[in-house]
């Protein structure tokens, strides 16, 4: 039987830490499949398939017609193999960013962990492959 959702939001309601009210300044890194063209922004996922956009005209001029490569197919291509967390917290200390942290999951629908209800993740497809599950 599904068990009804709280709708009791003061069970859920948790105080902000000091810390957070005060930082004012913090950054959320996008870094996905959408990497792989690196075009535009990280919307690319959607506009692709937009006839007429500027993504979907580079999509076409560069990988070809969207029937026979669509997105799926930058998965395996998403390796991270110049990715440097040492460059990336540097980046965030000279920034003045008093937090960070990476969006795992963006409108493309391709989870950034290990995720236990949607298989189009970055364990089975791409860079985390081969890490434990």
């Amino acid at each position: 039987m599904l068990q009804q959702p709280n709708s009791n939001w003061d069970d859920v309601k948790k105080e902000v830490p000091e810390w957070f009210r005060d930082a004012k300044f913090g950054l959320f890194f996008h870094w996905g499949p959408y990497s792989v063209p690196s075009f535009e922004n990280e919307w690319y996922s959607r506009n692709m398939y937009a006839k007429g956009s500027s993504q979907n005209k580079h999509h076409v001029e560069t990988y070809g017609p969207l029937n026979k490569f669509g997105y799926k197919d930058f998965f395996p291509m998403f390796k991270g193999e110049k990715f440097d967390p040492e460059e990336w917290a540097e980046l965030v200390v000279r920034s003045g960013a008093k937090y960070a942290g990476p969006v795992t999951e963006h409108a493309d629908n391709f989870s950034m962990w290990n995720s236990k209800v949607n298989p189009i993740n970055c364990v089975n497809y791409g860079m985390c492959q081969g890490l434990p599950r």
